[in-house]
């Protein structure tokens, strides 16, 4: 008998920020990320690998055992990650006595540009908001620009995103809530019809709704398509849902 496939309601539990932490079933080859609160929903079978990951949190994996296909639930805990820095001195070692310690400090006359010979700005030093602000209002990006200066430091912050995962998450938040949304669409639209004329109890459309959702080409076949297509795409999963229930009641 083949393994039955089922909507797998989660939980997350840890110290800090629930939402947005990625759930991927990798046996399934299916994800999705939480929500405010911690939740989520992901189409499992018994022996997938759930794989929790997040910049917040050590990455966590958990193999789906038969009771937690039964229960159709799960609660998991992740752990704080600690990026500890290595301990670094810079000059020499202060005693804590104030008085003590100014005495001992060794300070260096600031440069005159005009003893040296290059002009140099002396004025009043910039606060780090008038920084941001005047960077803000000076960016005006150019296609002969150098790749330097004002231009190129905000031409870094997608570097930055991608390097910290900021941009893959956004990117699956993106992706998340267009699913969430045409699944709600179709829901209150298309499957009050298609119900009609394909039977299914009442206590479990909503249920089908969601492994229609999990299809890893929901989008592909239901996104911005006729009724129609939508239509059949609803009416090859039922056939797929309604075996995966005789199976489970064999």
């Amino acid at each position: 008998m083949c393994a039955q496939s089922v909507i797998l309601e989660g939980q997350i539990n840890a110290d800090s920020d629930l939402e947005n932490i990625n759930v991927m079933n990798i046996s399934g080859q299916v994800n999705t990320i939480t929500d405010a609160q911690g939740r989520f929903r992901i189409i499992v079978q018994s022996r997938d690998t759930l794989v929790f990951s997040s910049l917040l949190y050590i990455t966590h994996q958990r193999v789906v055992d038969l009771q937690t296909v039964k229960n159709r639930t799960i609660v998991v805990h992740l752990k704080a990650a600690l990026n500890e820095l290595e301990e670094v001195v810079l000059g020499k070692t202060l005693s804590g006595d104030l008085g003590k310690d100014i005495k001992h400090m060794e300070g260096k006359t600031p440069i005159n540009f005009n003893d040296v010979g290059i002009p140099g700005y002396t004025g009043k030093i910039a606060t780090q908001s008038e920084r941001r602000l005047s960077e803000a209002s000076s960016f005006k990006p150019s296609a002969g620009s150098s790749g330097f200066g004002v231009g190129a430091s905000m031409q870094f912050t997608p570097l930055i995103n991608a390097i910290t995962g900021r941009t893959k998450m956004l990117k699956a938040r993106v992706r998340h809530e267009t699913k969430v949304d045409l699944l709600h669409r179709i829901k209150t639209t298309v499957a009050k019809d298609f119900f009609k004329y394909f039977t299914l109890n009442k206590a479990l459309q909503t249920d089908f709704l969601y492994f229609c959702e999990a299809d890893s080409t929901f989008m592909q076949r239901c996104n911005q398509k006729s009724d129609f297509e939508i239509f059949e795409f609803l009416k090859e999963k039922l056939e797929q849902y309604k075996r995966n229930l005789n199976e489970k009641s064999d």
